[in-house]
């Protein structure tokens, strides 16, 4: 039976590994171990802050809405009752975006939408 030498595989584990936390500081980019522990955090922190960016436009929305009300003297919570109220499927994030990049349109919704 012939003798497998794995050196090659274990090498190319290695540097793929590497390869992946190159950029990252200290041991974490030079030694294996930490390098693959680095790894798992940083995938663990990617899945769940994954799913935390969507919370954090929807702030942001809510936030940029509410500063192009507040010049109408209206607030966020009263302009999205109205809405949903007259059934006026438009999302946080296209009227975010109304606002801020055409200011005269989201005038004229905020006005017609006055209580």
């Amino acid at each position: 039976m012939v003798r497998i030498k794995r050196g090659t595989l274990s090498l190319k584990k290695r540097r793929s590994l590497l390869k992946k936390t190159k950029g990252y500081r200290w041991g974490r980019s030079t030694k294996e171990r930490q390098a693959r522990e680095a790894l798992l955090h940083a995938g663990n922190h990617a899945f769940a802050h994954r799913r935390k960016k969507k919370g954090d436009f929807r702030r942001l929305w809510n936030i940029r809405i509410n500063a192009a009300l507040r010049q109408h003297n209206m607030s966020y919570s009263a302009f999205i009752h109205t809405l949903k109220r007259e059934k006026i499927d438009l999302d946080r994030k296209v009227l975010s975006e109304i606002a801020q990049k055409y200011p005269d349109i989201f005038n004229r919704i905020a006005e017609s939408h006055k209580q």
